[in-house]
């Protein structure tokens, strides 16, 4: 019976247009390859089929006699009405150029583009989401497609999967799990967190001894390493939200010593939150001298950080009436130039800090320059400008005398719809002008326009 079934299943496929020749083995999903080919070709042939119905038709349809009846009334009509044709379409342009660009700024992106695709591109030929009769070919040819998008899956969810809490006990990351989703308090994360620094260096001893044994053994320290970095780092910050300062100081110190490559992982600014709470200034000096470098990625901590330190020198002194008298001095100069640099790297900070912006809780992800990053850095470190007298102050000084308007980034691309009424937009209006005032150059020019199309209409 599956003999049968498979020389049937052979008898269809040759049966088939679609079919590969006799000895191949066709990938999965060919045929919908292949029709989404022929529809992709669907504009092209049915522009040329166009042409060629409108060659074959332009002697019944008399295009030559009527472009010369076309050509007579556009001579005939005057200047002004040519001034009153392009001023409208000016006008019209211009008034859907302004409504693009309201839209773009509100919605972030094209009203005429999101139309084109949402409504145009199905009667254009488009791929459109069609509701079949189930056992129909459609339908069957959907369940294939389906399935075949199924199977490419490259992750999924284990049916046997152990329970997180009552199985995975002896893992650091069950135990990362745990402190991360299910403690209510942070002295119950930090004692989840300890056992699971138990566990972590564990593993990573015995990681450890088998590192040189091969790839896999090296690629297993890795993540080892990654786990206990991060487990130490959060009992660094539970200490720290705590009130214990000074061990939280300690942890990430050890930390940075015991990985000094793992610098991405940005240990740092939590040391520099910290000793800012300790309001060890000299050691945060300390901390920017080595992370504050050209050739490392920079952060908003790190440039804000720099310039409240330069602002601590001058800030309680500082005047807005005395320094527009006397002009700035050398330390006011290079803490408003820290400013200025801490400004250019991320404009979202300065509102969050002048409480312009109300704060909200910091996202686990952020995005470097943008607003996630700046309501990330206000969060914990508006508070260390509050202590500094006069620093808000000449931060909001700086800020609205130089930055008028807060940057977006990652910059957005115009559409392409905005460039074209604006464009179309201006190029009416200039030919209304020429019309207006020079007459009868811009009517020979439209005669002569006219003759070349009557020339190629003929042509063809």
């Amino acid at each position: 019976m599956a003999d049968g079934d498979g020389l049937g299943e052979a008898a269809a496929a040759a049966a088939s247009p679609l079919a590969p020749a006799p000895g191949l083995i066709p990938p999965p999903g060919w045929r919908e390859r292949l029709r989404a080919g022929l529809a992709g070709t669907g504009a092209s042939l049915w522009f040329v089929a166009g042409l060629g119905l409108l060659y074959a038709l332009r002697v019944p349809l008399r295009l030559c006699e009527n472009l010369a009846a076309v050509t007579v009334f556009l001579n005939s009509l005057t200047p002004k009405f040519y001034v009153a044709l392009t001023g409208t379409s000016s006008l019209i342009s211009g008034l859907i150029f302004i409504f693009e660009w309201w839209y773009f700024h509100k919605h972030g992106t094209s009203f005429i583009e999101q139309v084109s695709i949402s409504h145009l591109r199905p009667l254009m030929g488009g791929t459109e989401t069609s509701i079949s009769e189930p056992g129909s070919p459609s339908s069957n040819r959907e369940s294939e497609t389906s399935r075949h998008n199924l199977s490419e899956c490259k992750v999924w969810r284990n049916p046997l999967n152990l329970f997180r809490g009552a199985e995975y006990r002896s893992c650091a990351t069950a135990y990362v799990l745990l402190a991360e989703e299910e403690a209510t308090t942070i002295v119950d994360a930090e004692r989840l967190f300890k056992q699971a620094l138990k566990a972590g260096e564990t593993i990573y001893r015995r990681s450890q001894q088998c590192q040189h044994q091969s790839p896999q053994h090296e690629a297993q320290l890795r993540r080892d390493t990654n786990v206990l970095v991060y487990i130490k780092r959060r009992l660094a910050m539970c200490a720290r939200k705590l009130g214990r300062i000074r061990e939280a100081v300690k942890i990430m110190r050890d930390l940075m010593k015991e990985f000094p490559p793992l610098t991405m992982l940005n240990i740092h600014e939590n040391l520099l939150e910290s000793l800012l709470e300790l309001q060890a200034y000299a050691d945060v000096q300390a901390v920017l001298a080595k992370y504050d470098d050209i050739s490392l990625p920079k952060s908003a901590a790190i440039c804000y950080t720099a310039a409240l330190l330069k602002t601590r020198t001058v800030s309680d002194k500082f005047s807005p009436e005395t320094a527009s008298r006397r002009g700035l001095s050398t330390a006011e100069i290079n803490a408003v130039e820290a400013i200025h640099r801490a400004v250019e790297f991320n404009p979202h900070v300065p509102k969050y800090l002048l409480e312009m912006k109300s704060l909200i809780l910091p996202p686990e992800h952020i995005l470097k320059r943008g607003d996630s990053e700046a309501i990330a850095y206000a969060f914990f470190h508006l508070q260390h400008w509050k202590r500094i007298e006069g620093a808000l102050n000449l931060l909001q000084c700086t800020w609205e005398g130089t930055f008028h308007h807060v940057s977006v980034y990652p910059k957005k691309e115009l559409p392409f719809f905005i460039h074209f009424t604006a464009g179309l937009c201006s190029s009416t209006a200039m030919i209304a002008l020429l019309t207006h005032q020079f007459p009868e150059i811009m009517g020979v020019f439209a005669k002569a326009v006219s003759m070349i199309s009557r020339t190629c209409v003929e042509y063809l």
